[in-house]
């Protein structure tokens, strides 16, 4: 028998070989591995992970905390502005109810997702209804979680109670919305309530102070306040505009922060109003008009502080009301979208017209 030579093997083509057989095998791992090693946003990054990272609220936390301790939690309604902690404090609840297995103790629903009576009658009310199993964690009770309740249909709402009170001795139900009247009362009535109060700016500074260190950024005194006075108690808003700013500049002032998000600087506010309380109304509403094109200023954000700086000054008080009703009036039109030329005059106008009721009252 003749000896057939086999074909030469050259070293490229078997380490080809060897990486089309680890591919084959890793089953698409590597990818997954590549996408993890992506930077996730901060308010992911930097969500609590458990009760005792919870920024503020530490009243509500500590009652929660006792309840689940004591595997004595109810069915919870927690509502409040956004950013305030409350769908992290419910998964904070969940991590320290199932431990590592939580996702499957859990189910999430948020608004994104169809939960109409349909959803509420089958999905809902199965999980609710089948055994569950404790997974070596404290109590083998399952929890519901709906976020932004408020956007349910009432019919869903109607539907959601009658499956609560069924299901009570297997399932916690803890309901999360914004706009608490949006509620119907007899799923309030079955909840102990939890308001969620926008969070104080000790708390927001102090949480970004941690963020700041663990990242290493370079952020001034003035900067810092900034931060804290455009988040307005929302945690969530400061982190993104922190880290908008961060990847925006490498310093992060007081300017860089106002640039990031489009608000207006407190001097360009001064300007604005000393122009209105002591131009006429031809110059101030040029002078204004030059600004907001030469800054890209929204008249809706100018309008705003402006209204938080007539607060601050002293003028007659049925002058104040008037001035701020008027402002009311053009931030309302604004949201409308009717014209801002229109507008820009409209307040403009107003100054000028309590200016002199201011100069009436001193006579």
């Amino acid at each position: 028998m003749n000896d057939v030579p086999s074909p030469m093997l050259i070293d490229g083509d078997e380490n080809q070989k060897k990486d089309s057989f680890l591919k084959a095998n890793n089953k698409g791992k590597s990818i997954v591995a590549a996408l993890d090693s992506k930077p996730t946003p901060w308010v992911e990054k930097y969500r609590p992970q458990s009760l005792s990272d919870v920024a503020a609220h530490r009243d509500i936390v500590d009652t929660i905390d006792r309840l689940t301790s004591e595997n004595r939690l109810p069915h919870l309604l927690l509502y409040g502005p956004p950013g305030t902690g409350k769908t992290s404090t419910i998964l904070a609840v969940a991590r320290k109810l199932y431990g590592a297995q939580y996702h499957n103790m859990i189910l999430e629903l948020n608004a994104s997702d169809d939960r109409g009576i349909d959803v509420v009658r089958q999905q809902i009310q199965d999980f609710a209804s089948t055994q569950s199993f404790s997974f070596g964690s404290k109590s083998s009770v399952k929890l519901v979680l709906l976020d932004e309740t408020d956007a349910m249909t009432k019919d869903a709402q109607f539907a959601l109670r009658r499956v609560i009170e069924k299901y009570t001795k297997s399932t916690r139900f803890a309901l999360i919305c914004n706009q608490v009247n949006k509620i119907i009362p007899a799923l309030q009535s079955r909840c102990t309530r939890f308001r969620f109060a926008p969070l104080d700016p000790v708390h927001v500074v102090e949480r970004l102070r941690y963020v700041i260190k663990v990242e290493g950024l370079d952020v001034t005194d003035s900067g810092l306040e900034a931060l804290v006075r455009l988040s307005n108690g929302d945690m969530r808003k400061a982190l993104n505009i922190l880290q908008s700013t961060y990847m925006a500049s490498q310093q992060i002032t007081e300017e860089a922060v106002y640039l990031c998000t489009g608000n207006p600087l407190p001097k360009d506010i001064e300007q604005i109003c000393y122009w209105l309380l002591n131009e006429t109304f031809v110059e101030s509403y040029k002078r204004i008009s030059k600004m907001k094109t030469t800054k890209g200023l929204a008249l809706v954000d100018i309008v705003r502080e402006v209204t938080m700086f007539v607060f601050k000054i002293k003028m007659p008080s049925d002058v104040r009301v008037q001035l701020i009703n008027d402002l009311a009036d053009i931030e309302y039109r604004l949201s409308f979208g009717c014209n801002d030329k229109l507008q820009l005059g409209s307040l403009v106008s107003s100054f000028t017209r309590a200016r002199s009721a201011i100069l009436a009252a001193a006579k």
